[in-house]
């Protein structure tokens, strides 16, 4: 989910090849409930914090992760879902 329009969110998906639909939270509604603003006074309030959650099928937040390095994030997420799961 980004605070981008819809237009900006279509041409990056096209640009990276996504085969997902990005979410836009223009209003920052979404982004604020999931403690992802940043506060007004912030140099880069315009975007959201770097933040994803682990909800469980049930829609519960088993994990929440302050995304400090992208390229190895999915990894640990993928380790907690197997502790979460008893693998």
């Amino acid at each position: 989910m980004s605070f981008d329009t819809p237009a900006d969110n279509k041409a990056f998906k096209e640009q990276f090849d996504f085969p997902f639909a990005l979410l836009c939270d223009t209003d920052r509604t979404v982004g604020a409930a999931y403690e992802a603003k940043q506060p007004a006074d912030h140099d880069f309030a315009d975007y959201p914090k770097r933040v994803s959650y682990l909800i469980d099928p049930d829609g519960i937040i088993r994990r929440a992760y302050a995304v400090s390095d992208p390229a190895g994030h999915a990894t640990e997420v993928l380790a907690d879902l197997r502790d979460l799961q008893g693998g």
